[in-house]
């Protein structure tokens, strides 16, 4: 048989064709994997069992695509909160930028703690003094052009301990998953105690959710013709704040369906998670995440000003959640 052929070029051809099959199998390999960022544990475990399930036809838990419904808190959950929030940062930074035109806060508080760079006396404004701040800050102006002050201070602030800028130090491992619901017909929407105006400007180029995904705290705004121009005033008043309890009805107003999961890392999401697992059907996911890499972010979660983890970590044992550990389920933290 072997003299019908030409020899060398079968051997050619075989050597070809093995050297593809190498070439070949470790790119399949990677392809399946839908989380790669994540290590081998149980929580990446308990993340795709869920998914396959609910969206295999003909499982009885089988959800169909229109009830796929996941929320994922913000800070903390798909990026980092410490030292302090992202969006208390640039509240600050406001402070800091508008002095000029209030000289009657180098006496007053809690402005003169920020000017002093004093955060033992902000700290001990508490809510009430950062909300001095937020309604100082975030109002007087525009929907329109409070976007682009939000975006122009992204483009430019840097986090104080990695020197990046606060969008690269979104966690990996949470962009794959956003991906990986929605490869699987999953609606994925953000409900964050952040504000909603803050986060709306940027969470699509990068998380991939669009601003109409994104339910979080808001300020009261009025229509008002400006220039024969219509436009949306931001006022300094409250108008819903999407935390604790909040979570559940922002979700309820916004959303018009319960989620079937639902991620967050702190007591501040405790209300989200119960709203989503505790009744319904069966198919339901709870996941918080657990700060416990001090080396390549922080530790954390009983003991913080920002991002407590204390109720919901123990509601995490009964309830049946899955808990992430940072160090020990994740490859990396941020996109190197």
């Amino acid at each position: 048989m072997l003299a019908k052929y030409d020899l060398p070029e079968l051997t050619r051809r075989v050597i070809l064709a093995a050297a593809a099959a190498l070439l070949v199998a470790p790119l399949a390999f990677a392809q399946t994997d839908p989380l790669p960022s994540w290590n081998d544990t149980a929580p990446k475990a308990a993340i795709v069992a869920f998914v396959e399930k609910v969206t295999k036809e003909g499982s009885p838990e089988f959800v169909p695509e229109l009830e796929r419904i996941a929320v994922f808190d913000n800070d903390g959950t798909l990026w980092t909160e410490h030292p302090m929030y992202t969006q208390l940062a640039f509240a600050l930074d406001r402070v800091k930028a508008l002095a000029p035109e209030h000289p009657e806060w180098k006496d007053t508080q809690p402005f003169k703690a920020v000017l002093e760079g004093d955060m033992k006396t902000l700290a001990a404004s508490g809510e009430k003094g950062l909300l001095e701040l937020i309604m100082a800050t975030h109002s007087g102006l525009t929907s329109d052009d409070f976007q682009k002050i939000v975006t122009d201070w992204l483009a430019t602030a840097r986090d104080p301990k990695f020197k990046r800028p606060y969008t690269e130090l979104v966690y990996q491992p949470m962009v794959e998953l956003l991906a990986y619901l929605r490869a699987n017909g999953f609606k994925t929407f953000i409900v964050s105690g952040g504000g909603v105006e803050f986060m709306r400007p940027w969470t699509e180029q990068v998380y991939g959710v669009p601003p109409e995904q994104v339910v979080g705290s808001s300020i009261k705004t009025e229509f008002r013709m400006r220039d024969d121009t219509p436009t949306l005033y931001r006022l300094p008043q409250v108008n819903f704040i999407d935390d604790k309890a909040g979570k559940p009805v922002g979700i309820n107003e916004h959303i018009g369906r319960r989620p079937i999961a639902a991620f967050g890392n702190s007591d501040g999401d405790l209300e989200m998670l119960q709203w989503t697992t505790m009744g319904g059907a069966p198919a339901r996911l709870g996941v918080l995440v657990h700060h416990t890499d001090a080396e390549r972010e922080y530790a954390y979660d009983r003991d913080t000003a920002f991002g407590r983890l204390d109720k919901a970590l123990d509601a995490a044992a009964i309830i049946g959640w899955t808990v992430v550990d940072m160090k020990a389920d994740w490859k990396q933290i941020f996109k190197d």
